[in-house]
């Protein structure tokens, strides 16, 4: 049991990373070979023994600094840096540095010049610090920072396999830094106390409301049955017990939130994002639904999104737009459907059964809609009621299910339909870790049927994936995407839009980025169609229709 905090106050933080000569730094060329390595290994233990080696060198003002790079969620936040800025840079700045020169430090004081640039002059700040450190990284080093700066960096390492290789290089063991990154909500701070401090520091983290933690995530089910069969089975029932039921959540089209409200009714309220980005001053609607639920301080989980006038979800790409901006004419509402904290008690390790009563009293008809049954035509039936209201789909929980902050598992399961269109290759990007030396990252174009093929704009770029590709179909493409070959650039290869490859997407959204004002979600390879000519690709408008 953890006490809320009489009053909020910015997420604890260990000392700031110096960016000051006097401090020594890991050289940058260090971190990129070990990431290099980790990619290019399949073996866990020697993942493992890769970055623990890594973080036992560090100096303790540059820990958080290179956990960040490592997980490409620098220490600053956000940077707003995208792929255009990116791509011109070389262009810009010329050749790659002939040798490695660059430390972790220089890279964060970069990034921190990124990061606080404001006001008049600050787009010209933002180029001067982006062109120095180009001209001063190798070609490698800048590969693996345009990877850090998109968020995109992929080395087979994720936050879970780091975070077992901080507990390895700091003597620990796995589960005390597990929960302890779950709960302060950054493996970048966990990373410093633990391989600075001791066990019993790292254990003394606990959830403080105010503090954002990292959401549970689902898997992903075939169907409504298959899920409530799945989740049923893994709450069979003890001798004598209840027979399982599962409860059957509607899933919304919106944004993940999570609601922090210290002490009881009209006290301070802060909104998080799924990133746990705090946004509270762009939800004022939200921050008065919630000011004024009863009981004390809580921690909530829950969407939210923008209705129509006649009460349906907006399109999702509404409901972003207002939700990154505290201005425009859509009001957000929230729906929530897990509480992880309610007057000065922690629930995370109680069942999902017990936080539903907990949630119902706090959150009244802000609740979700749900069903709780163990029937798989009545779940189908709620389901198709949710996707006749226009959301998303249906989740599908386990009661007995503890919250597992920041994990993906079994006792929540999504279900969504699916949309396949065949596509074709405009272009491909070169891939990064284990994927180095391999075209990866497919530029898929729908059928413009008004402009003749051959011309210019027959096809219209509408999204980008490297999911789905096996190491078979990577191989493959490689050489297959070369020989259509028409121009390159330090980045990816353009080609004749001649391949067509099948693509599996959740839907699509409005898009400014790309001319048929559409981009995919959630794409990912299915299969190639040789069999099937480009002109036979699906066209712009199918979907376009997507959005109605």
């Amino acid at each position: 049991m953890t006490a809320a905090m009489p009053a909020m106050s910015s997420t604890p933080s260990t000392p700031s990373t110096p960016s000051t000569p006097s401090i020594p730094s890991t050289p940058l060329a260090e971190v990129v070979a070990t990431v290099t390595a980790v990619g290019g290994n399949t073996a866990r233990r020697a993942k493992l023994g890769l970055l623990a080696d890594l973080l036992r060198r560090l100096h303790p003002g540059e820990i958080e600094a290179t956990v960040g790079l490592l997980t490409a969620a620098p220490r600053q936040g956000k940077l707003g840096v995208g792929w255009r800025s990116l791509a011109n840079l070389s262009d810009l700045v010329g050749t790659a540095a002939p040798e490695a020169g660059l430390t972790v430090l220089d890279v964060d004081a970069s990034i921190e010049a990124l990061a606080t640039a404001a006001g008049p002059g600050s787009v010209g700040v933002r180029g001067d610090a982006l062109q120095s450190l180009w001209a001063r990284a190798t070609e490698s080093e800048r590969h693996f920072l345009t990877g850090v700066l998109l968020g995109e960096v992929r080395m087979g390492a994720l936050a879970g396999l780091l975070t077992e290789a901080v507990a390895q290089a700091a003597g620990m063991p796995s589960e005390p830094v597990r929960r302890a990154v779950m709960l302060s909500g950054s493996l970048s701070r966990t990373a410093y106390l633990a391989l600075t401090g001791s066990l019993a520091g790292v254990e003394a983290i606990g959830l403080q409301v105010g503090t954002p933690l990292h959401p549970m995530l689902a898997s992903t089910a075939g169907s409504v049955a298959e899920a409530v069969a799945a989740v049923v089975a893994l709450d069979a029932p003890v001798a004598d017990g209840p027979e399982p039921v599962a409860v059957v959540e509607a899933k919304l089209d919106g944004a993940r939130i999570q609601v922090h409200r210290a002490g009881g009714p009209g006290g301070q309220v802060r909104v998080f994002t799924r990133t746990l980005a705090d946004i509270t001053d762009r939800l004022p609607e939200i921050v008065e639904v919630v000011s004024a639920f009863p009981g004390g301080a809580f921690i909530l989980d829950g969407e939210t999104l923008a209705l129509d006038e006649s009460g349906a979800p907006r399109p999702f790409q509404d409901t972003m737009s207002r939700f990154g901006s505290a201005s425009g004419a859509e009001i957000l509402r929230p729906w929530f459907f897990d509480v992880l904290h309610a007057d000065g008690v922690d629930l995370i390790d109680e069942p999902l059964s017990r936080r539903r009563v907990v949630l119902a009293r706090i959150v009244g008809e802000h609740g979700i809609p749900s069903v709780e049954t163990a029937d798989p035509v009545v779940a189908e039936a709620f389901s198709r009621e949710v996707l006749a209201a226009g959301h998303e789909g249906v989740l599908v929980k386990s009661l007995a299910s503890r919250y597992a902050a920041g994990r993906r598992g079994k006792p929540w399961l999504k279900v969504k339909p699916v949309h396949t269109y065949d596509l074709v290759v405009l272009a491909v990007e070169w891939g990064s870790g284990r994927r180095t030396g391999m075209l990866s990252n497919l530029h898929l174009g729908a059928r413009d049927p008004r402009v003749p093929l051959g011309e210019k704009g027959d096809f219209v770029m509408v999204g980008k994936t490297f999911k789905g590709l096996t190491d078979a179909m990577l191989a493959w493409q490689t050489e297959r995407l070369q020989a259509l070959e028409t121009r390159r650039t330090s980045y990816a290869v353009h080609v004749r839009p001649e391949l067509v490859v099948e693509i599996a997407i959740d839907g699509v959204q409005r898009s400014n980025r790309y001319p048929g004002g559409v981009a995919l979600r959630f794409a990912r390879v299915k299969r190639y169609r040789e069999d099937k000519p480009a002109a036979q690709a699906d066209t712009i408008a199918s979907l376009q229709a997507l959005l109605r």
